[in-house]
């Protein structure tokens, strides 16, 4: 194999980032487009009484307003990969379910008099009193039906035999507040009919979901009349995975005025018209022996959801899967608000690994013990929810060396013990865990052309992780050929298909399908050359000759020698491959973290000065993007546990800081040197993939718990909700 899986490559569409050449959805140019804008409600419960669009209508420019009472009917989307995860599509009644519900679409000719005559759309409601605060309705919560994870409750031996046989027991709560995705790029959509055939540029991590959620929703519309279209995604942090209504809006509307209609969220009719992480508040009992055998875990993990939908993302996987404890006990909780639905948002296990991770820390200073210790008494080879082998689990290599390059040995354990002056400086860490795979596959199209060069395609997503570089690499390698030679193709439904670029499933996914496509091109070519009386190769056995860097040899008489290109040439046709999809094996991704804080004790201030990781990813296809995938995670993390929430006003149910000047987000200045650190093993499970597993979603997972067990150990003070703002550490919370 040549060196090209595991080099640090530059981005192969950096280039067109950095100098503007590449083409977002919304830079999409379509001949005589209109332009749509959206009508949100102002109210959270109720229903609209009358909707008065007239002097909208009238308004310069302005060719259509639709309401609930002309919007085209849409069927509701209903296949499990269409990816549509609400209950209901607005503007198809006078019900309005949470405050930010579209009410009316403005199309006009430029963007500026959709937007000016959406401000003249007059709406009187019926107004009801909305249920918003998840406090004030924990006594509703219930238990949902089986999920898109499986079962909401799930109990692996008997905790409260095994709470009984404890020495120490922790009974901890943990609340973390409602999360927006806040990507660069916002949602956008064009839609062009032709005829019966649709053509949509989408900001998708899924646009084969898309594509089906469209041709069900149109309901006369085959599914291969749709094409659905996404070359970058200026971030994907789980929004764009699910399918939403403003999308199937857009087309249902261009299609009624025949004209193309292209439509962008606004910052603000992001943060209720693209999901979230909702609210949690999870409880914990704890168990262990006094030499720190967990004897149980009872997790509970209440969330809201909408009153329409109850479809939970926040999974437990880490308190199921991370450590050896024969008595477990987790269960998810719904309460329905008057808020909009929740979704997919990337590391939804970060929530569960944070309560986690910050209870074991708990524990650890109710034994006395360490807090790697006590994660090393329980470690695990197993997936204790069935028993079977990981295939590949270097955690207590990754804890090892992790705390080597932290200087973890150095650490006082007494809280409040270091100190810089009058500054607090704490350390802490954590384990990160995060399920990989798992799910549906790809299927992946090569053609070799005459040039010696090849194409690759596959129906899946740039998201910002590096996915044209990194498959081009493994497309290189699986051919034989320079990384110059390959081409790697994205975005197109026209592609073979592709699962949405979600739950750390594309490396393992598309990768193993372009590795499986371009082997049967590769050995395509090899049975060529040895049919070809001209080859050089001729009748040579298949099995002895090699292709590297477009050159195919005799292992045994390397002299004899052809190139890809002469004999694709001599052929006279390109050569194809394509394969079909093949479902991921589950995976699991870990690691140790670890953070270092300083903490102003006056002003409460807490700053993260350190921050180091050490991963189990399974292979590495290129370190240079996955460092910087790590490095995003550490970056999060700071926003998750310091800064970031979104404040409702219950009251009213309606989002008060839908903003990036309300919405705080970590900036340059907030974060330190963080040093990332790999294992770099191949998991033999993920064997079509060269031994690579899912991992982008993982670095966050166990970083927001380090930050805040940092700030416990250099202030003894426990705060268990996020985020920890400075009125808390100064605050009357509880102390230890």
């Amino acid at each position: 194999m040549s060196p090209i899986v595991g080099s640090p490559v530059a981005r192969v569409d950096g280039r067109a980032k950095v100098t503007g050449a590449a083409t977002y959805t919304a830079d999409a140019q379509v001949r005589g487009a209109l332009y749509g804008y959206l009508v949100l409600s102002t109210i959270a419960n109720g229903r609209v009484t009358r909707i008065n669009t007239q002097d909208a209508e009238r308004s310069p420019g302005v060719v259509a307003v639709f309401t609930h009472e002309n919007m085209p009917r849409l069927a509701l989307p209903t296949s499990q990969l269409a990816a549509y995860w609400k209950r209901t599509i607005p503007l198809q009644n006078a019900d309005i379910h949470h405050s930010g519900q579209p009410v009316a679409y403005v199309v006009a000719d430029a963007l500026e008099q959709a937007q000016h005559a959406a401000s003249l759309v007059s709406v009187t409601y019926e107004t009801r009193t909305p249920q918003a605060n998840l406090a004030d309705a924990m006594d509703e919560a219930y238990v949902p039906l089986p999920g898109l994870e499986g079962p909401n409750e799930v109990t692996r031996g008997d905790v409260g035999a095994g709470l009984a046989q404890a020495d120490v027991r922790i009974d901890v709560s943990y609340t973390t507040p409602m999360h927006h995705h806040n990507a660069l790029e916002p949602s956008a959509t064009t839609a062009v009919w032709d005829g019966n055939r649709l053509t949509v540029y989408e900001t998708a991590q899924g646009i084969g979901a898309t594509r089906l959620s469209l041709s069900e929703a149109l309901g006369d519309l085959p599914l291969e009349n749709v094409r659905v279209l996404s070359s970058f995604l200026g971030g994907g942090f789980g929004a764009k995975g699910p399918v939403w209504p403003h999308t199937m809006f857009t087309a249902a509307v261009a299609r009624h005025l025949k004209r193309p209609v292209k439509l962008v969220l606004s910052r603000a009719q992001a943060y209720t018209s693209n999901g979230h992480r909702p609210e949690a508040h999870q409880q914990f009992r704890i168990g262990a022996k006094r030499d720190g055998t967990l004897t149980a875990i009872d997790h509970i993990t209440t969330s809201q959801v909408s009153r329409t939908e109850d479809l939970l993302f926040n999974t437990s996987e880490p308190t199921r899967m991370l450590y050896a404890c024969p008595n477990v006990h987790v269960a998810h909780r719904a309460v329905k608000l008057h808020l909009p639905a929740p979704s997919n948002m990337r590391s939804p296990e970060v929530v569960a690994s944070h309560g986690l991770e910050t209870a074991l820390d708990e524990l650890s200073y109710e034994l006395g013990m360490d807090p790697i210790e006590l994660r090393l008494r329980n470690y695990t080879s197993v997936n204790p929810d069935n028993g079977a082998a990981f295939g590949s689990k270097h955690l207590q290599e990754c804890y090892r060396r992790g705390a080597a390059g932290f200087g973890w040995s150095k650490r006082d354990p007494r809280p409040g013990s270091m100190r810089d002056g009058d500054t607090l400086i704490g350390w802490g860490m954590a384990s990160a865990a995060h399920t990989a795979g798992g799910r549906p596959g790809a299927g992946a199209r090569v053609v070799i052309s005459a040039g010696g060069k090849a194409v690759v395609q596959v129906a899946t997503h740039d998201i910002g992780t590096g996915t044209y570089t990194v498959m081009s690499q493994v497309a290189a390698d699986s051919l034989g050929l320079e990384f110059d030679d390959v081409d790697f193709e994205l975005g197109d439904t026209n592609f073979p298909y592709a699962f949405v670029s979600a739950a750390s499933a594309t490396v393992p996914g598309v990768g193993a399908a372009v590795n499986r496509a371009c082997t049967t091109a590769r050995r395509a070519v090899i049975d060529i050359a040895v049919a070809d009386t001209r080859s050089p190769l001729h009748r040579v056995p298949a099995d002895r000759i090699m292709v590297e860097s477009g050159v195919l040899y005799d292992t045994e008489r390397p002299k004899r020698r052809d190139t890809i290109r002469a004999v694709v040439t001599r052929h006279g046709q390109p050569v194809e491959a394509t394969t079909n999809p093949v479902a991921i094996p589950l995976g699991y991704s870990t690691g140790a973290v670890f953070a270092e804080v300083r903490v102003n004790p006056r002003l409460g201030q807490v700053r993260v000065t350190r921050m180091h990781g050490m991963f189990d990813t399974g292979r590495i296809f290129n370190r240079r993007t996955l460092r910087s995938q790590a490095i995003g995670g550490a970056v999060w993390a700071v926003g998750f546990t310091l800064a970031e929430h979104t404040l409702v006003d219950h009251h009213l149910g309606r989002i008060v800081n839908p903003n990036l000047s309300g919405y705080l987000i970590p900036v340059n200045a907030d974060i330190p040197e963080i040093n990332i650190g790999f294992v770099d093993k191949p998991d033999p499970a993920f064997q079509e993939a060269f031994g690579a597993r899912g991992f982008g979603e993982t670095p966050m997972t166990g970083m927001t718990a380090a930050i805040g067990n940092a700030v416990y150990h250099a202030t003894g003070r426990r705060i268990r909700d996020l985020p920890l703002t400075q009125d808390k550490i100064i605050g009357d919370g509880e102390t230890e």
